[in-house]
């Protein structure tokens, strides 16, 4: 990887506040070299340029990294240890939260065969103890967790319908949107609260992006 990609990363991470050790950094772009060779053979995303896995996956999923800091902070610690990232194909953005926070078990749940072993494979090469890669449809797990996330992945609707049932008593849901998504919120059933919606600034990247925070409600 280009030292061009890595002083981005660095200047990225500043821009978002974040606090990362050099071992986070060497993980986060061993992470890009692990994405880019196995999207050569397994297609885990669309995207082929390093320069824009940099921005539109790496980047993109760091600037969701402070606010999800900020829910942990803010809730008692047994409600705080395992996240869920649903429909992760290559690992975007539970690879990245695994990384930048490693007190977090983040486990990532795809129904795709190759798009799970690619996790797990990426949990050993990071050295990543926290990150586990799920095969299953998300409706079928018996776990339960307490961030259940997901990243362009379905509307609001059927992300919060299909994982419910993985959702611990307390847990929200944490939703990485482009436009603020009006429609889908309106969309939405009687039993799922917005209570939050986050604008994010993606460093290097000129494009609507937020965060929409729900919890179900009795």
């Amino acid at each position: 990887m280009s030292e061009s990609l890595n002083e981005q990363l660095r200047a990225g991470a500043t821009a978002l506040g974040l606090q990362l050790s050099e071992e986070q950094f060497t993980q986060l772009m061993d992470f890009l070299t692990l994405l880019q060779k196995w999207n050569k053979v397994y297609n885990l995303t669309s995207v082929r340029d390093p320069q824009e896995m940099l921005t539109h996956h790496l980047l993109d999923s760091l600037a969701a990294v402070p606010p999800l800091q900020k829910h942990l902070a803010s809730v008692p610690a047994e409600q705080r240890g395992k996240l869920l990232d649903v429909g992760s194909g290559g690992g975007l953005p539970g690879v990245v939260f695994a990384v930048c926070i490693p007190e977090l078990d983040v486990s990532c749940v795809d129904t795709v065969a190759k798009k799970a072993a690619f996790i797990n494979q990426a949990a050993a090469t990071l050295r990543l103890p926290n990150l586990h890669g799920i095969h299953a449809r998300v409706e079928n797990l018996t776990e339960k967790y307490d961030v259940v996330s997901c990243r362009a992945f379905a509307s609001l609707v059927d992300f919060t319908t299909w994982s419910r049932a993985a959702m611990a008593p307390h847990a929200v849901w944490l939703a990485m949107k482009g436009k603020h998504p009006d429609e889908e919120m309106a969309a939405l059933a009687a039993d799922v609260q917005v209570f939050h919606v986050e604008q994010l600034k993606v460093p290097s990247l000129d494009a609507d992006r937020c965060i929409v925070w729900l919890r179900p409600v009795a």
